[in-house]
């Protein structure tokens, strides 16, 4: 059976955060107060409905994003709860592609924070419309201005307060409602119930001050309301609400909530500011996908009766029904026991079972219609960022694209009856997780799996053991690092062999030298007169892509290097694609080793949290670490040090900041970009990694 929610009435959104703030125990508010269930779940008790795995239940973390649908009033809203650890990341990643909104929560305690900002800023790129909730304002050291003042200063946002508090720490009692000009307060301890009262007087100068602060930002985004405000000084309750709509869903400003969830005050608030002013798949650009026929950009509109067009986002492997495979449906719609297009590999998919999620629980429908996110049991081969289409209207949406890992460590099976149990196991993972990369070690016969952080990494170790019986050995935690090439270098090789019959023959000569930073590997053929036929040039790219794969300096991926083919010979009959590709790849490693290649290593934003007694030390101990910093700020009797370090330096970092600080400093971490290693530092890591030391 499916649910036909009119799509006006659609809600999907997300909720983001930095780890800690509020995510999980929010959304089990949600689900508890729109009829989802009918307990609160606590993190801290381990029975939360979003975080089901036994690994977050334990760590008190999410670490994969769960999926759910629920209703408050006549609005369907689909959600999904993303992780706030930054190990966890690409999770955000494919969880913001396919979203429409996003409820963002900030502690009021420890205000705007290093991953809250990371996320902003993938927010920003998937141009997600958001709503601010300021939760924890009942918890020692809560402030509503001092939150207020960090998400202006480090997010640069306009943000429009509809509410504000009635005290703070243990004295929250009430919020106060802008627009309404009401007080809710909260008497029943359980928080559940509140009382809808006028505005205790000793707030109302705050509240005229707070209004006048609405109706200019708003006057400022919206051309009505800056009329109707410049000709009366006020703007009706409707016109007012109106705009903030259209405000939030342009991402010209964002509106703010409060509450605290453990409290259950304010969670209601919450569900009809995401139903106002979150926007439905009506409201969202439409998606552009590339029609395979015309090879024409072409739109995917929300329309159910469209041709299918819908996106793969997650890939996860279920004990009870196999694979499972979460798509947003764009256009059109998914119907049970239909047969769809996989466009990116060319596969015909048969859709046998439907699923409406509710974290790991299920329910089965008939269909997805446009704007909907569902999951499909058993498809073979259907990966994350591939597109399902009609049969008869092929086309391909945008790859979605990861952030490459930064941390790898050596596995080895403890018996031969492991061996093939890791591999399976290793493949599936790297199905499931996009950040995370597995690669065969020849020179040492070793497998090393890499990830985007310790925490990553010891999921996944930790899984094996449990959910695949796997007893391994994991080696320590080591840098990905990566090489690039510092001077132009020119390079030929002619590859030629004869083996009775026809033969080998293929000969290049490229040009390789630095690109620009973050810009990757790019290949361009400037060969000219067909000394090289057009046919081969695949073959040698090819080639160079696999070469570039294992550097010169230790096998690290080679980044960040422009590849020309300037000229060549072919041979009319013993020419083929091999031995192009053989010649490729032979000369892009003789330029690489010509042109002083050098190590790149994963330069890390750190943000630590520390009583302001044990700033210098912390300070001084950065330093040490070859760290830059980049900012100190004081918050009451709190030091915020924002520093670049290299990654190779903060293994081990939260047992060091314990020590410095008596247990009372806390630090989080995320990436900032690769970087050159020191001439001193890079010779080290050499002759370690030969065994010279």
């Amino acid at each position: 059976m499916s649910i036909d929610t009119p799509l006006d009435k659609v809600r999907n959104i997300g909720i983001i955060a930095h780890i800690d703030a509020g995510k999980t125990t929010t959304t089990e508010r949600v689900l508890y107060y729109t009829g989802r269930t009918y307990r609160l779940g606590n993190v801290d008790d381990g029975n939360t409905v979003m975080d089901w795995m036994e690994q977050e239940r334990e760590r008190g973390i999410t670490i994969t994003s769960a999926v759910t649908t629920c209703f408050w009033k006549d609005f369907q809203i689909n959600i999904i709860d993303t992780p706030g650890h930054v190990d966890f990341t690409g999770e955000v990643e494919r969880s913001l592609r396919v979203l429409d909104g996003a409820l963002v929560i900030f502690s009021a305690v420890e205000g705007v924070e290093a991953q809250s900002e990371a996320v902003w800023r993938q927010a920003n790129t998937y141009h997600v419309p958001r709503i601010i909730y300021i939760n924890k304002m009942d918890r020692l050291g809560a402030s509503f201005n001092g939150t207020l003042e960090t998400i202006k200063e480090r997010l640069n946002v306009k943000p429009l307060v509809l509410e504000i508090p009635i005290g703070e720490e243990e004295k929250f009692v009430g919020i106060i409602d802008m627009i309404e000009e009401k007080a809710y307060i909260f008497r029943d301890p359980s928080g559940e119930k509140y009382d809808i009262e006028d505005i205790p007087e000793e707030y109302r100068a705050e509240v005229n001050s707070r209004k006048e602060e609405l109706f200019e930002t708003i006057a400022d985004v919206d051309e009505e309301a800056l009329e109707i405000y410049l000709n009366t000084e006020n703007i009706p309750k409707e016109t007012l609400k109106k705009a903030i709509r259209q405000a939030t869903i342009a991402n010209l400003a964002y509106p703010v909530l409060i509450g605290s969830s453990y409290k259950n005050k304010g969670v209601q608030m919450v569900l009809d500011a995401v139903c106002a002013y979150l926007p439905s798949p009506l409201n969202v650009k439409p998606v552009m996908a590339k029609d395979l026929k015309t090879e024409e950009e072409v739109e995917c509109l929300p329309d159910h009766n469209a041709p299918l067009t819908a996106l793969v986002f997650k890939v996860m492997s279920d004990p009870y029904v196999g694979t499972l495979t979460f798509v947003r449906v764009y256009s059109g719609t998914l119907k049970k026991g239909s047969y769809v297009l996989d466009s990116t590999n060319e596969k015909k998919q048969r859709i046998a079972r439907l699923l409406r999620m509710h974290a790991n629980k299920k329910e089965d429908i008939d269909y997805i219609k446009a704007g909907g996110l569902g999951a499909i049991v058993g498809l073979k081969d259907s990966y994350t960022g591939h597109t399902l289409c009609d049969m008869s209207h092929p086309v391909f949406l945008e790859k979605m694209s990861f952030p490459e890992p930064v941390i790898s460590v050596a596995v080895e099976p403890k018996t031969r009856a492991d061996q093939s149990k890791l591999s399976a196991a290793l493949a599936r993972f790297s199905i499931e997780d996009p950040t995370f990369k597995i690669k065969f070690d020849e020179d040492t016969s070793e497998t090393i799996i890499s990830g985007m952080g310790e925490l990553h990494l010891e999921i996944i170790v930790d899984r094996l053991l449990r959910e695949y019986k796997v007893e391994a050995r994991i080696g320590k935690p080591q840098v990905a690092y990566k090489e690039t090439i510092e001077n132009a270098s020119k390079a030929e090789e002619k590859y030629a062999k004869q083996t009775g019959g026809h033969g080998q023959y293929g000969h290049v000569v490229l040009v390789v030298q630095q690109s620009e930073k973050g810009k990757g590997f790019n290949f361009i053929d400037r060969t000219k007169g067909g000394v090289v036929p057009k046919e081969f040039i695949p073959a040698i790219k090819k080639g160079i892509e696999n070469a570039k794969e294992s550097g010169p300096l230790l096998g690290y991926p080679v980044v960040d290097v422009e590849v020309k083919l300037i000229d060549g010979s072919y041979h009319p009959v013993d020419s083929s694609e091999l031995a192009f590709r053989i010649a490729g790849a032979k000369a892009f490693r003789k330029a690489m080793r010509k042109g002083l290649p050098y190590l790149l290593e994963p330069i890390m934003e750190v943000e630590v949290v520390v009583p302001i007694k044990f700033m210098g030390d912390v300070v001084s101990n950065l330093s040490s670490k070859r760290g830059s910093i980049s900012g100190v700020t004081e918050k009451g009797h709190t030091a915020i040090i924002k520093a670049l370090v290299p990654l190779s330096n903060m293994f081990g970092y939260s047992t060091i900041l314990r020590t410095i600080t008596q247990g009372r400093g806390s630090f989080s971490m995320t990436f900032n970009s690769y970087d050159r290693v020191p001439v001193a530092v890079q010779e080290e890591i050499i002759k370690k990694a030969k065994g010279e030391i």
